[in-house]
């Protein structure tokens, strides 16, 4: 894959020269790097760790943690076109990588200190947590934006599907480390494989699940290392009080001609919106499940590792999609399954599938072993088919529409449409739960935004 990824475009004497195959592994081993990162600590572990056993209560953690990732995303959506557009004026990306990979790994390693119950950490555990979310978020920016200088235009899309691939992989190998080797149950004392947790960690104090903090840091320090070592940096342009003021004035001239390039416009417009529908899906895929079916981390966690297979699977099989068939068809055609899956899961109950009566999970039985549970597995395998190729595409269908010299900018800008209005989405669907009193309702909301986004999409020139 590594070799096709790093052919170069045809010998013609005015050609660019892309890099070694080992430059190419080396830059799609951040994106292993990094996903530990959303796998375990904002979605499937620390975070339900925190809501559940450090705050004082489920409520009151749900709330606290959602004002952290919206302080958080309101940091990251205001700085990362202006960081984009410094980048852009003083050529190198891997110091802003550097510095804010610091940041995920000193924050990640904060959260150890997480005692359950403990009211005195909450506070230091979400100043750790939005620094932490603002240094995976920030290095990203400048990681991707060194995509387009490592293989040519038509191997984009195989190169940013195989990084999201390759992240998924990472995601599951390190929440397969976590729940069947270091995460013991409180109630037994041994993990999802039935063992004894390594390290002595203990699961009265759930240092299992505290333990996911040091554990994404050093697996980032780690596996970060090829992309510094192997994969070449742009040379510096000019010094960074010069790059400041270059790139702010570049950035004041990119947003002011946006609305004149009316498709890119309606990209990142699109993007905002089908973003914030498929980061509450995930966000609340779980929470409706502990609801519907009574799912406890468990059964959580394992249907965290099947979602990531198939996010695995749909991310590769997207990206030679993407080269075949343009992203811009990818992203669609991830969105209508996506809308497919919401529409399954409003139609699924714990004791019928389309209105058809099942048998209800039985308490003590096996995993996912009732019918409904089987086809909520089955949906969501089909959102991580989906949404691994939506977010790989999105990323590729940028590269393809920006300016090149410009890159880093619109990454910045892709970035701050990705989370400017992130907080809209947990908040409606939280808003139409609470007036309904009912999970399927709010749920439904994820409707609004794929189909919107569709629309949105549908005027965009590729």
């Amino acid at each position: 894959m590594a070799d096709s990824l790093a052919a170069g475009a045809p010998h013609a004497a005015a050609a660019p020269r892309y890099p070694r195959r080992s430059a190419v592994v080396g830059w799609i081993l951040f994106d292993w790097a990094a996903q530990p990162y959303f796998t375990l600590i904002t979605t499937f572990i620390f975070a339900p760790y925190f809501t559940t056993f450090v705050a004082a209560d489920p409520a009151q953690g749900q709330s606290l943690w959602g004002f952290a990732t919206g302080a958080a995303g309101l940091v990251i959506a205001l700085a990362s076109p202006v960081l984009g557009a410094i980048a852009d004026a003083s050529g190198r990306r891997k110091p802003w990588i550097f510095g804010f990979g610091a940041l995920l790994v000193i924050g990640s390693c904060a959260m150890w200190f997480g005692r359950p119950g403990d009211q005195s950490v909450i506070l230091p555990l979400l100043i750790a947590y939005g620094v932490a979310t603002i240094g995976v978020e920030f290095a990203t920016v400048f990681n991707n934006a060194m995509m387009p200088h490592l293989v040519p235009p038509e191997q984009i899309g195989r190169l940013s599907g195989t990084g999201w691939a390759t992240g998924y992989v990472g995601g599951i190998l390190s929440l397969v480390l976590v729940l069947g080797f270091l995460a013991g149950s409180p109630e037994t004392g041994r993990t999802l494989f039935g063992l004894t947790p390594w390290f002595g960690l203990d699961p009265l104090t759930h240092q299992g699940d505290r333990i996911t903090g040091p554990l994404t840091g050093i697996w980032f320090v780690i596996f970060v290392l090829p992309m510094f070592l192997l994969t070449p940096d742009f040379p510096a342009k000019r010094k960074l009080g010069a790059a400041v003021r270059e790139g702010l004035r570049e950035l004041k001239e990119t947003l002011r001609e946006l609305p004149k390039h009316r498709s890119m416009a309606m990209f990142l417009l699109a993007n905002m919106i089908y973003t914030d529908g498929l980061v509450s899906l995930f966000a609340f895929g779980g929470i409706y499940a502990a609801g519907t079916f009574g799912w406890h981390t468990l059964q959580i966690g394992s249907f965290g590792i099947l979602l990531a297979i198939a996010a695995t699977f749909g991310a590769y099989l997207g990206g030679k999609l993407d080269d075949a068939l343009g992203p811009k068809r990818v992203i669609a055609g991830s969105m209508m399954l996506l809308l497919i899956a919401v529409l399954g899961i409003l139609l699924i109950e714990r004791d019928s599938i389309l209105f058809i009566a099942v048998t209800p999970p039985q308490p003590g039985g096996a995993l996912f072993a009732a019918p409904a549970e089987k086809a909520y597995l089955l949906l969501g395998c089909l959102i991580g088919i989906a949404g691994g190729p939506l977010q790989a595409a999105s990323r590729s269908l940028l590269i393809h529409m920006a300016p090149k010299h410009r890159i880093a900018q619109f990454f910045g800008l892709f970035a701050l449409t990705g989370k400017v209005t992130s907080f809209i989405g947990p908040m409606l669907i939280g808003a139409v739960t609470a007036i309904t009193m009912s999970q399927k309702a709010g749920m439904a909301v994820l409707v609004l935004f794929f189909v919107a986004g569709l629309a949105l999409l549908a005027k965009v020139r590729s």
